[in-house]
Order: C-alpha cells, then sequence, then structure tokens
C-alpha cells in the first residue's frame, strides 16, 4: 500500500510537471512571432535555401539550376573530351582558360541527365528540350527565386506546425537540404509552421571567408540572406567588370602614364615603352624609340572578387619590376586604367590607351 501511494504521488507529480511544461511550450509556441504560411517570406527562404544548387558546373552548362550527371562527352572549343568523374572538370577549365577574350564553346552531346533545382533527375534527349530547362532557369533567376547558395543551414533543425488558430500541432525533425526543400514546397494552406530557434548556418560574410552564425529568428535568417545576396550581386558585377576589363586590355596597346610611389612620379622611366597585352595572358612592353633594347615579356591576369585586380610580372627589366604587383582597379575606361598595389597604397599606376 505504501508503495502504491508512493507511485501515485510520483505520478501525479509527474503529470503536474509535465501539463505545466506543456502549457508553458503551448503558450510560447501559440504566441510565436516567427509563425509562417506556405507562402511566406521565411517558407522562400527556406525553399531556396534547400534547393539543389546546380551551379558548381556552370563553367560546362552556363545553368546554375541544373547540373549535368556525368559521364558526359562534351565538345570544348573544338576539343572532344569525355567526362567521366568531377577531376576531369579541369580539362574544361584548362583549354576554356588558353585564351580570355575568345568566344567559348561547349557543345554537349545527347542524350545526357541533368539534376534540377527540385532534386529530380532528367534525361535530355535534344537541344530545345534542354533550352526549355535553361530559359526555366532564367525565369526563376529574373524573379528572384533560383537558389541561395551563400546560407548553408546545418541540420538537423525541427519545424513545429500549428492549425491556423495557432495551436501547436506537431513537429518534424529535418535532416537534410532535400528533405527540407520537400516539406516547405509541399506545405499545405490549411497549416502554418515556424522554425524551432536558435539554428546555425555557415554563411558568406565577404570575399575571403564563410563562417559559422546563429540564427534566434526568422529576422536574423531574412537578414543574413538579404547581406549575402547584396554580396554575391557584388562579386557578379565586378566579374563582369573584369570581362570587360580584360577585352579593353587586349583590344588596346598602352602606355605608363603614370606611377607614383610615395608621391614620387617615375613614368619617364617607361615613356620609350608601349605595353601590349595579348588574349593568352601575355603582355609584351616594346622600346618603340631604340629598336636595340630587346622587348620586356611578361604574364598579367585578371581576376575579381568584390574588386577587380590585374596582376603583372614583367622579367628581362630591373626598371619594369615596379609593375610587378598584384594590382587593385580603382577605376577603368576604354582610355585609361587606375591601379593601386594590394601591397603598398602608396604605389599607383595609371595606364592610357594609344
Amino acid at each position: 500500500m505504501k508503495n502504491l501511494k508512493l507511485f501515485t504521488a510520483l505520478f501525479l507529480i509527474t503529470l503536474l510537471s509535465f501539463t505545466s511544461c506543456q502549457d508553458e511550450i503551448d503558450n510560447e509556441s501559440g504566441d510565436n512571432p516567427n509563425t509562417n504560411t506556405s507562402n511566406s517570406q521565411t517558407a522562400s527562404n527556406l525553399e531556396r535555401s534547400a534547393m539543389y544548387d546546380g551551379s558548381f558546373d556552370d563553367f560546362l552548362d552556363g545553368n546554375s539550376c541544373s547540373s549535368i550527371l556525368l559521364p558526359v562527352t562534351a565538345t570544348v572549343n573544338g576539343t572532344q573530351l569525355t567526362l567521366v568523374n568531377q577531376s576531369d572538370y579541369q580539362q574544361v577549365i584548362d583549354i576554356l582558360a588558353l585564351f580570355n577574350t575568345d568566344d567559348d564553346t561547349v557543345v554537349l552531346q545527347f542524350p545526357f541527365t541533368v539534376t534540377l533545382s527540385n532534386y529530380t533527375e532528367v534525361v535530355v534527349t535534344s537541344q530545345a528540350q534542354y533550352d526549355d530547362i535553361t530559359e526555366a532557369c532564367q525565369a526563376l533567376e529574373a524573379a528572384g527565386e533560383d537558389a541561395i547558395s551563400c546560407v548553408d543551414i546545418d541540420f538537423p533543425i525541427t519545424i513545429l506546425t500549428y492549425s491556423l488558430d495557432l495551436e501547436q500541432t506537431g513537429s518534424v525533425v529535418i535532416e537534410t537540404e532535400q528533405q527540407l526543400y520537400t516539406y516547405i514546397n509541399n506545405f499545405g494552406n490549411d497549416q502554418l509552421f515556424a522554425i524551432n530557434y536558435p539554428i546555425t548556418a555557415t554563411a558568406t560574410v565577404d570575399a575571403s571567408a564563410s563562417q559559422s552564425v546563429t540564427f534566434t529568428s526568422d529576422a536574423d535568417l531574412q537578414a543574413a540572406i538579404t547581406d549575402c545576396v547584396g554580396f554575391e550581386e557584388i562579386e557578379d558585377q565586378a566579374g563582369e567588370d573584369a570581362d570587360s576589363l580584360e577585352t579593353i586590355l587586349v583590344d588596346g596597346l598602352f602606355e605608363v602614364e603614370s606611377i607614383v610611389n610615395a608621391g614620387v612620379d617615375t613614368a619617364t622611366d617607361f615613356e620609350e615603352f608601349t605595353i601590349d597585352f595579348a588574349n593568352d595572358l601575355t603582355v609584351v612592353a616594346e622600346n618603340v624609340v631604340n629598336a636595340a633594347i630587346q622587348d620586356v615579356a611578361g604574364t598579367y591576369q585578371v581576376t575579381s572578387q568584390t574588386e577587380v585586380y590585374l596582376d603583372l610580372m614583367f622579367t628581362g627589366n630591373v626598371a619594369f619590376t615596379l609593375l610587378n604587383q598584384n594590382w587593385v582597379v580603382t577605376s577603368y575606361s576604354s582610355t585609361s586604367i587606375t591601379l593601386q598595389s594590394t601591397t603598398n597604397a602608396a604605389l599607383t599606376l595609371v595606364l592610357t590607351q594609344l
């Protein structure tokens, strides 16, 4: 009898404790400011963050909404390649990088299989079918509904569900991006959901790094996505500027208008030379006054992150070693390019087109 009384007392205490905790959870959840519908901004953020990201092989297919399943055969600038695994991508990249202002062409051999942004696999048998896939991707990008790749949510996360009168109806643990995409994509209009915060994610924060961040609300998640998508847009613009600069360099013939180091301009050291950039990433400085002076050969490379950079490397002439810098492009036009050394802010260079 004592054992029965003890068991009954413990049961009542446990029941009261559980009820108290459950009331606390329900009360908190019922007033959850992060409760969302299926067409809310948070639903869109989750769906886009969880979409299959096919941008890693854009150099091959030019389509960020899908990727090509290997093996595939492609003719790259006239050279036929069979790509069996991702290590073979380097062959494509090397061919495309041979010349920086040529019209690159990649012709894919049908049939091949692609993975779409909704994780489905489709066998593509014709160019017309693939054009439809590409146009659908372009429409998503134009509408801002394509994959968000700069915020990677750490799994698992828990989604809480509610009735339309804000009574909690359940919860589900999401283990992968594909599960999250499917869950949000299929979420009905007759219920609400909320993320069980806090959650963590890896987010792009600048040109050099990503970092782990913690979100405690939908507003935190939205702010991080806004920041990183804005950062990606800056990167994209810098990439376009880099392409424009390469074209200007290759199409023009330049001279050193000024090269200032700590307030001293030594442009006279280069006044007899013209600088000619070729589309195979070589550069030659030719003395146009004294033909007996040997040409100064070098290489160059244009890169970008959030800014555009011009890397120069000349050999065989002591004066030209001053030009051997990684330069940030501070401004450019079809007639003039202004540069600043990334390692010495007091060193600037202006190239003008002849």
